[in-house]
């Protein structure tokens, strides 16, 4: 049941999953890759492609709307200028690895917006910042699944309670960044 929910619908709910968040969701199927469910060449290309569009999407969204998207969330205004002073000291740095820092994915991309970056550099080093997060954080997946299986044995026994846990892990950081963001 699993396997076949998964050749139906995992790669479009890791492309999805990466498009709006990220972490969680690669991290899942990077051990799903392990475990053989999915392939990790088509992991980490799906979560490079859905980071990269939504990053993308919320640049151009930056751009269009501005500072008013950012005025939208008060914490959105104060991570945002926090976010433009940084760019400003070090502009492709920041688009190259905001990924990589907690709690910027997606305020940053719409502050890079703000800032007036230009469209086909945020392009291309979005694309490399991307390319880059899905390669490292799904590699690190898979070989966590090899971490289990040498400390635990055969893995599948537990995969349901891997699963579970791993979707638990997800869930309570999602509540969590949700119940930070409230006014």
């Amino acid at each position: 049941m699993l396997q076949e929910f998964l050749q139906h619908f995992g790669y479009a709910a890791l492309f999805l999953g990466t498009f709006f968040e990220g972490e969680a969701v690669l991290v899942l199927a990077g051990f799903l890759a392990f475990q053989g469910y999915l392939r990790l060449d088509l992991v980490m290309l799906v979560a490079f492609l859905g980071a990269w569009a939504g990053d993308q999407l919320w640049y151009l969204l930056g751009r269009r709307y501005g500072r008013g998207l950012l005025a939208r969330k008060p914490r959105w205004e104060q991570v945002g200028e926090k976010a433009l002073a940084r760019l400003r000291r070090h502009p492709d740095l920041w688009v190259l690895g905001f990924r990589f820092v907690y709690g910027l994915r997606t305020v940053m991309p719409v502050a890079i917006g703000v800032s007036g970056y230009p469209p086909g550099r945020f392009l291309l080093f979005n694309g490399l910042g991307a390319a880059i997060w899905a390669s490292v954080l799904g590699a690190a997946a898979y070989h966590f699944g090899n971490l289990l299986e040498a400390v635990l044995g055969e893995v599948k026994r537990y995969e349901l309670y891997v699963l579970g846990g791993l979707l638990l892990a997800a869930a309570l950081l999602w509540l969590w960044r949700r119940w930070r963001q409230r006014p």
